[in-house]
């Protein structure tokens, strides 16, 4: 998924002929900390309340300023991996978007990005989930695989997380089945340690309404 395929219909761009308080009003009705602000097609520069406060712009507009508006973006084809680096990196609500000739083609928000998240790993489609954890040097994902299809069951998604300093990884597993004890009997088998299962719709539900806002504070913070 590359990043032009992200970029918001709804969020504008200010001018430079623009002042701070419009773009504090925009940001409220967006419910976002950051805008762009672009001269005709050049992008100029990404704008925050904080650099609104910190300048006391509110009452002025930012052609006095464009100097001091960091220039933090992506191009049009990078991955969506590299997006998500870059608004956590830098602790943005919005990253703008260029082509290759450096022409400002709109911005992408961190909400446009959970959203693809969740497609990305198949949060809509029915099935069940089965949380395992794993040393590290014994995780194998073919194996895995293997117990899972050898159960007539496909793997819809799969994400690793891993604590800093941990030899443990976390694996959160989603499958194309509800049913999931033939599964899970396996993997016991096998000498998994299997932390959580999750087969009930509103119980998913509820994981995966957990696990978005996870990602959402895990980006902001």
């Amino acid at each position: 998924m590359e990043a032009k395929k992200l970029i918001s219909d709804s969020v504008p761009s200010l001018k430079l002929s623009d002042k701070g308080q419009k773009a504090l009003n925009w940001m409220d009705v967006f419910k976002i900390t950051h805008l762009p602000v672009v001269n005709g097609e050049e992008y100029i520069g990404l704008v925050s309340d904080k650099i609104i406060y910190d300048l006391n712009l509110t009452d002025k507009t930012f052609d006095e300023h464009i100097g001091k508006l960091p220039t933090p973006h992506v191009h049009e084809n990078q991955h969506v991996f590299e997006v998500a680096s870059i608004l956590y990196k830098l602790k943005l609500s919005v990253v703008p978007v260029v082509n290759s000739e450096h022409v400002y083609q709109g911005v992408i928000t961190l909400y446009d990005l959970a959203r693809k998240f969740s497609n990305l790993y198949s949060v809509h489609e029915p099935g069940g989930v089965i949380l395992l954890e794993i040393n590290m040097y014994d995780y194998s994902l073919s194996q895995i695989a293997q117990i899972v299809e050898s159960n007539n069951a496909k793997i819809l998604s799969l994400f690793v997380t891993r604590e800093y300093g941990s030899k443990n990884v976390l694996l959160t597993i989603k499958l194309d089945i509800v049913e999931l004890s033939p599964v899970i009997q396996t993997f016991i088998r096998y000498n998994y340690k299997v932390l959580a299962v999750y087969m009930d719709n509103s119980i998913l539900n509820d994981l995966y309404e957990d696990r978005y806002d996870q990602f959402i504070k895990y980006m902001n913070i």
